[in-house]
């Protein structure tokens, strides 16, 4: 059963970055390399403004990147905290006599809703990281 959910939570945020990588990502990428290849492309900058200016075009990129992985992050974290608290609850009924079989589906229970809840967050999490990777972008 955990093995479900946590298969169901991988594909809901494998889907979310897959159309981030496409829709936002690529374009970046593509942006990135055409401004580092122009800048290789001057003749008369000196070998460190050519860095700098290779440093330059990959800024927005790591942004974007950092972004997405910070986000990534809080939402793993804000669901690791609700599993931690199923798995608290599970404990404290096992340790006032709880039968072990109804203890085991009320954890069940907790951490379906944990996930339930976490992947109905995901829509609004893709909404602002890509609100905030278009900033990144202009």
């Amino acid at each position: 059963m955990a093995e479900a959910q946590q298969s169901r939570m991988q594909e809901a945020i494998d889907s979310m970055v897959q159309g981030l990588e496409r829709e936002n990502i690529r374009k970046m990428q593509g942006n990135m390399f055409r401004c580092s290849a122009d800048c290789c492309e001057n003749n008369t900058a000196s070998m460190q403004q050519v860095h700098h200016c290779i440093e330059r075009c990959h800024a927005p990129l790591a942004q974007a990147q950092a972004v997405v992985t910070k986000e990534l992050e809080r939402f793993q974290d804000r669901l690791a905290r609700c599993t931690m608290h199923c798995n608290d609850k599970a404990k404290d009924s096992l340790d006032s006599g709880s039968k072990e079989q109804q203890v085991k589906q009320q954890l069940e229970s907790c951490v379906m809703k944990c996930v339930d809840d976490h992947v109905h967050l995901i829509p609004s999490m893709t909404k602002k990281m890509k609100e905030t990777l278009a900033a990144i972008a202009q």
